[in-house]
């Protein structure tokens, strides 16, 4: 069964140019030309991955984005935005909204096609095979749940995305070592793209929202100045709480 591709794109000859691309590499590809009746197929057929133009007709790109990851039908596919658009801040306003990738017309069409790929394979790398008893899942207050894109964080479940949990779990497996932002991109984004720091900075933001009792004063994922981030963990969950009653005396005493 073929892989299907969801490509949202206004501009006919661009939408044709890619699609055709795509097709030739041997993905089905359904095609919209506005935000509307993107959506309307996202949930009519649940593609594996949408291609998203920002630059959109009645519904723009970004908030078309943050519709499909409200709903439980379209929240875990792959977004991987298109735009003209190539600023940082353009960028994080597109991680922000949910998307998983990012990349900048003009651009190359095998370029495109191994972020496709690497895309899919992260995706599809959620079903990393659980018996390898190199790979690490649990270490004190964390366990990770590949087949749900979930963690188990002081006994309570958090939902994470595609690209938070493969971030998590690149930091884990190298758990109380400093991981440099190359080997970060090499090995959650799949592919070698140039020196951009800003894309992780964005979703190690969200992982301390969701994991740190302050994600202002990190206590779990440091950075490790001009060399790149660190998961340092308890041994065992009690001290990790003890750790995060600390932290909300402290916050308490210091309001």
């Amino acid at each position: 069964m073929k892989i299907s591709i969801l490509l949202i794109e206004d501009d006919k000859d661009m939408r044709e140019i890619v699609a055709g691309h795509l097709e030739h590499s041997g993905f089905d590809v359904l095609k919209a030309e506005d935000g509307i009746k993107g959506q309307a197929l996202a949930l009519q057929y649940a593609p594996d991955l949408i291609l998203l133009d920002l630059m959109l007709p009645n519904v723009d790109g970004l908030t078309l984005c943050q519709r499909l990851r409200r709903d439980e039908r379209t929240s875990n596919i792959p977004i991987l935005m298109i735009t003209a658009l190539g600023g940082v801040k353009d960028k994080i306003s597109g991680f922000n909204s949910g998307a998983d990738d990012y990349i900048t017309k003009p651009f190359d069409l095998d370029e495109l096609y191994v972020r496709v790929k690497a895309l899919l394979r992260r995706t599809n790398r959620a079903q990393f095979n659980s018996s390898n008893q190199q790979e690490i899942l649990s270490y004190g207050p964390l366990t990770l749940v590949p087949e749900r894109f979930e963690v188990i964080w002081f006994e309570a479940p958090v939902r994470l995305t595609h690209l938070e949990f493969e971030l998590l779990h690149c930091l884990l497996q190298r758990h109380g070592q400093t991981v440099s932002p190359a080997l970060i991109l090499k090995e959650v984004w799949g592919y070698e793209p140039d020196d951009d720091i800003e894309t992780i900075r964005v979703h190690v933001r969200h992982l301390r929202t969701k994991l740190e009792p302050d994600a202002r004063k990190p206590q779990y994922i440091k950075t490790v100045y001009g060399a790149g981030y660190c998961l340092e963990l308890p041994a065992n969950a009690e001290d990790a709480e003890e750790d995060v009653e600390y932290s909300e005396d402290t916050k308490l005493i210091n309001t």
